[in-house]
């Protein structure tokens, strides 16, 4: 399914493709093309939690940002830039999704700023 991501009114993500399924969250972007402008994947975990929400960059040839957010939709840790071939990416606190945008797409946003997913209109 394809959400808009959004900040208040602002837009963050307006092709965000949300997955719960185990094996593509062990996939991950590993061998994918660069995201675009407004293109991001949103990951489910079963649980809130650091080790459920832990990712890896290996196989995935250009860095992104990433956020974490609680079951509130609240970000809890934010990483912008993370760079390809890194083994452990750990959020400083328990997370329920992870959102993962390209490089750059983050810059405006904060740790404690809310977000709300919504199916896309565009598809």
């Amino acid at each position: 399914m394809i959400f808009d991501i959004f900040k208040g009114n602002v837009i963050i993500a307006d092709k965000a493709l949300y997955k719960k399924n185990v094996l593509f969250k062990v996939k991950g972007l590993m061998f994918s093309k660069p995201l675009k402008s407004g293109e991001a994947i949103i990951l489910e975990a079963k649980e809130e939690g650091i080790i459920e929400t832990t990712l890896h960059m290996l196989f995935v040839f250009y860095p992104i940002d990433i956020l974490w957010l609680n079951k509130k939709l609240e970000i809890v840790d934010i990483k912008r830039k993370v760079l390809p071939f890194k083994p452990w990416i750990v959020p400083k606190s328990p997370a329920k999704f992870v959102v993962e945008m390209k490089s750059g797409a983050a810059k405006t946003l904060k740790i404690g700023d809310v977000l709300k997913f919504k199916p896309s209109s565009s598809f």
